[in-house]
């Protein structure tokens, strides 16, 4: 059944905002009367019963609700947001997919691009979580600049991937199950080796993800794949 979306549900009912309520009483005719599935990306999905169908304010009512409980880890992926936006938000979407906890853009030494639109991105989230199930959204955090971001407290182990020696340990060889998993993954350009010498030094561990050169998005994607995987 079709998930909709709307962080302000609860268990007293409430609206679809506009979008959702466009999307369900016009483009999926909808009535009063029929059953719904309505998810607010903390854990919840509620089946509603529609009472006003409305295009611009539909009314529901709950008929019940379910609750999932967090993961217990946290797979968190620092990106150097790439040139192409429609890239990075190719990440985010997939990422959400795989059931991510946490998104930080950074900006990098050699990032092409230093701004990102939050609003398009948890579009893109929202979009996600219907589309798979998942009843949590991710969190993405503001734009940070990488010096600020590798200081910040992060109870869990800490990498960062980058392609200069060729000689690192591969990720999943170091990703312990039931670890918080933070992993830093640069700009096209990579990390610079001083960029890469300061997050050792605040206890990153350099790792690779492969023998091959991949894009920001596909080493970012490939560094979740593998944290949710040993922790299934």
């Amino acid at each position: 059944m079709q998930l909709f979306y709307e962080e302000e549900i609860t268990t007293n009912g409430g609206y679809l905002d506009p979008t959702e309520s466009i999307h369900c009483t016009k483009a999926l005719r909808h009535k009063a009367g029929d059953e719904i599935l309505i998810i607010n990306g903390k854990g919840q999905i509620f089946k509603a019963l529609i009472k006003d169908a409305n295009p611009k304010k539909c009314r529901v009512e709950i008929v019940s609700q379910e609750t999932q409980s967090p993961s217990s880890v946290e797979c968190h992926i620092a990106i150097a947001p790439t040139k192409n936006m429609e890239r990075t938000e190719w990440f985010v979407e997939k990422s959400t997919e795989l059931g991510i906890e946490t998104i930080t853009p950074i900006v990098c030494r050699n990032s092409e691009r230093k701004t990102i639109k939050a609003e398009r991105l948890g579009k893109v989230v929202i979009s996600a979580i219907k589309q798979s199930g998942s009843l949590w959204r991710p969190l993405i955090n503001e734009l940070s600049d990488f010096d600020s971001f590798i200081e910040q407290q992060f109870e869990g182990d800490k990498f960062i991937a980058h392609c200069h020696s060729g000689n690192e340990p591969h990720l999943k060889d170091l990703v312990e199950r039931g670890n918080n998993t933070l992993v830093l993954i640069g700009p096209e350009g990579d990390f610079t080796i001083e960029e890469v010498k300061r997050a050792e030094a605040m206890g990153f561990k350099a790792i690779s993800l492969g023998p091959k050169r991949l894009r920001t998005e596909t080493a970012a994607l490939a560094a979740c794949h593998i944290i949710r995987l040993e922790n299934q």
